[in-house]
Formats: C-alpha cells, sequence, structure tokens
C-alpha cells in the first residue's frame, strides 16, 4: 500500500486572499478561486484555502505549547525572501525560536517559515 501527499489545506476568513498571498509568494498559479475556497498549483502537491466562518489567528508563540501544522518555504536567500514577504503583507514577529530560519505571519495570522535551501 503507498500513500502520498495529495494537498494541503490551510483554513481562513478569506481563501482568495490567502490564495493571492501564497500564489505570488511562491510563484505559484491559483487554479481555482472563490469566496468558500481557492487553491494554488506548481509542481507537487497543491495549497488549498478554505473559508471558516469566525475563524481566528492562531497566537504566536503560543502560550499553551500548541504545536499546529505550518509551512516551511525553503528559499535561496533568506533576507531577500523575508523583505518579499513582508512587501506581500506578512509580518515577522519577534519571538524568532531559531537562528537559521526566519518564523513569519502570513496577512491572516498563519505562522510559516522561511528556510535557506541546502
Amino acid at each position: 500500500m503507498s500513500t502520498s501527499l495529495a494537498m494541503i489545506n490551510l483554513d481562513g476568513p478569506d481563501p482568495r486572499a490567502q490564495a493571492a498571498f501564497y500564489g505570488t509568494l511562491l510563484g505559484w498559479e491559483t487554479v481555482h478561486a472563490e469566496d468558500e475556497y481557492a487553491m494554488i498549483s506548481s509542481d507537487g502537491a497543491p495549497i488549498g484555502f478554505g473559508r471558516v466562518p469566525g475563524w481566528t489567528a492562531p497566537p504566536w508563540p503560543d502560550p499553551e505549547g500548541v504545536k499546529r501544522y505550518h509551512l516551511d518555504l525553503a528559499v535561496d536567500d533568506l533576507d531577500a525572501a523575508v523583505a518579499r514577504a513582508r512587501e506581500l503583507g506578512a509580518t515577522v514577529p519577534e519571538h524568532q525560536p531559531g537562528q537559521t530560519w526566519t518564523v513569519l505571519i502570513d496577512p491572516v495570522g498563519h505562522p510559516f517559515c522561511l528556510c535557506p535551501r541546502r
């Protein structure tokens, strides 16, 4: 029996805006966009974005210590990638748990990491 990753889905308040942010950041195409659901795709598993009424962003850092899924994105130039993400609406929180990667918060509040490509 073989299992493979079909896609990743992220909840949030505005699927179109999330798809626009991550699509632009990654250079991926928006292949579906409506009020309730949007999807971006390139090589590999696509990323979908589903609207959740009343959705609230997870805290960062989380004082309860609850670990959630998040995206780690590999980049060639960390400083340039952080600057680009900020131009697109991401923020850089004060709390940074590592020294070789940068945690950012996307425009709807999801934390994600930019990591130097190995």
